[in-house]
């Protein structure tokens, strides 16, 4: 029985590629001197900036905005760490995020069948906030937190374990659901079930190691619950 379901935010609830490459040449075209300069900061990050294609290992994937603002700072003489994260977080709260499925109506439905809801993402959350506010989404989730909520990031079970004490749930009992490794560790080590999605990078072949099920995306969630139920 699964009494609760905690999303992780871009790559799952949001689909990531059209979501953040946009997000991205913006900001390095917009940090970069020039061309030239933007495209070395992109490969930093294992971004192409014409094509606007993530490598699988790139940071913005899971990592945390102080993670991509480290590997930015090198190339950003005179700019702090500090200071390059507040341009990221900046930025993000403003980029457009493009749902993976219609969502509210699936939220709903999991509310409808007594369900409790969580967002657990290594973003921060006040761009988390902003992306879900911009989608009228804010009243349907019991628990929102960020990497800097004050429970850690992915792929530790902070936040994870912070949504099932706030909703008085049984961790076993609650479902963790992602598309990449670090969302899957983090259900994990909370012992959660872990379902995981293919609207983010990972590939199938990565996740079902790792997962308890692989669904093509979040819409396929409440018919593999109804069929889990039966």
């Amino acid at each position: 029985m699964i009494d609760g379901v905690i999303f992780d935010k871009d790559g799952t609830l949001f689909d990531f590629r059209r979501s953040w490459g946009g997000w991205a040449q913006t900001l390095l075209r917009r940090m970069g001197r020039d061309a030239d300069h933007a495209a070395t900061m992109a490969r930093a990050i294992g971004f192409d900036l014409e094509t606007g294609v993530f490598s699988p290992d790139s940071p913005v994937i899971a990592a945390t905005a102080q993670d991509i603002a480290a590997a930015l700072a090198v190339h950003l003489p005179g700019q702090s760490v500090a200071e390059v994260a507040r341009q990221i977080n900046e930025a993000a709260a403003e980029a457009e995020m493009v749902p993976a499925v219609p969502l509210r109506p699936l939220l709903e439905a999991l509310r409808a069948r007594g369900l409790r809801i969580g967002l657990a993402t290594n973003d921060t959350e006040t761009p988390a906030r902003a992306h879900l506010a911009a989608h009228g989404l804010t009243d349907l989730f019991d628990f929102i937190a960020g990497y800097d909520s004050g429970h850690g990031a992915k792929p530790g079970p902070g936040m994870c374990l912070a949504f099932a004490r706030a909703t008085g749930l049984d961790p076993a009992r609650v479902a963790m659901v992602g598309d990449s490794l670090h969302d899957l560790h983090a259900g994990h080590a909370a012992g959660m079930l872990r379902i995981a999605v293919l609207t983010g990078i990972a590939t199938e072949a990565d996740l079902e190691p790792h997962a308890d099920v692989v669904l093509p995306d979040i819409g396929a969630l409440p018919g593999w619950l109804a069929d889990r139920a039966a």
